[in-house]
């Protein structure tokens, strides 16, 4: 942790949404917030590009390993992450590189780095953050993981750690939906990679959950008993957000229910918001710790 140059890692399994949470970043430091935030992309910090995490998951399969998966530490850099957050604390600057998902982020890194040949499924070079960044915000699955086998503890250098987490129907949802409409991938080839992934979900991922100061929780008021069929994806207006607090002390939750319409409190630590509001209520929430992570420097 560091207070001169504070890191908010913002964490969920894929599929999960996290990117609304950069979004209502940026807004928030265009609008309310003067910041300037450098960003690190999670799944830059994987450790095989795509021939070769399939490379590799084959190779896995062939040894009767068939949980070998992007969740886990054989296909993720959990020490480089460690590193990255170590060094940011210690200088305000760290170095950072960028996953190539499709055709139009690789248009963008070519124009960007000055060059003709990034494809889907590759990493760009390395480059510095900016000089002049005020925090650093991490976004992907693993920005509070620890693997105690390695001696690895990334959480331990996070200031603030924000979860987002679909109940687990609705994250299946969305991911089935996403990689068929982003990736062409079939149902039953996503299907394949959620049971793959669960032994490291479990691990690796689920237990960050934990070590958040406030989780965003989306849960569906429509039928998602059977994810592996559902047609669509629910909507927000079709949905609630359950946020967590780990330590409500201070919280103003009577300004949250008075700036964010419909919204109840359902324990003395969980606000419950129309899924409608989400972004903005993520905006109203994040506010005033943003305010005080930079008051604090």
């Amino acid at each position: 942790m560091s207070r001169k140059h504070p890191i908010v890692a913002v964490t969920g399994s894929s599929g999960a949404g996290t990117s609304v949470v950069r979004q209502a970043f940026e807004n928030l430091f265009r609008r309310e917030v003067k910041a300037r935030a450098a960003y690190i992309e999670g799944a830059s910090l994987h450790s095989l590009d795509r021939m070769e995490f399939h490379a590799a998951a084959a190779e896995a399969a062939k040894a009767g390993n068939n949980s070998f998966s992007h969740f886990g530490p054989g296909a993720n850099h959990f020490d480089k992450i460690e590193e990255t957050f170590k060094a940011y604390g210690e200088t305000g600057m760290c170095r950072r590189r960028y996953y190539v998902h499709s055709e139009s982020e690789a248009g963008r890194h070519n124009q960007h780095f000055g060059l003709a040949r990034l494809k889907p499924g590759v990493f760009t070079p390395w480059e510095d953050t900016e000089a002049d960044s005020d925090l650093l915000i991490y976004e992907g699955l693993h920005g509070l993981v620890s693997d105690p086998a390695n001696n690895i503890d990334v959480g331990k250098h996070v200031d603030f750690g924000i979860g987002v987490v679909p109940v687990v129907n609705l994250e299946w949802i969305q991911k089935i939906h996403r990689d068929k409409a982003e990736r062409g991938y079939s149902t039953e080839a996503t299907v394949d990679t959620i049971l793959r992934r669960m032994p490291d979900y479990i691990q690796y991922i689920v237990p960050q959950f934990s070590r958040t100061h406030i989780n965003f929780q989306r849960i569906a008021t429509v039928d998602t008993s059977h994810p592996f069929i559902a047609r669509d994806v629910p909507t927000p207006d079709e949905s609630f957000v359950v946020i967590r607090f780990r330590d409500p002390k201070g919280v103003d939750f009577p300004y949250f229910l008075t700036m964010i319409p419909n919204s109840f409190m359902s324990r003395a630590n969980t606000l419950v918001v129309p899924g409608g509001m989400m972004s903005a209520a993520m905006e109203i929430i994040l506010a005033p710790i943003m305010r005080q992570l930079i008051a604090n420097k």
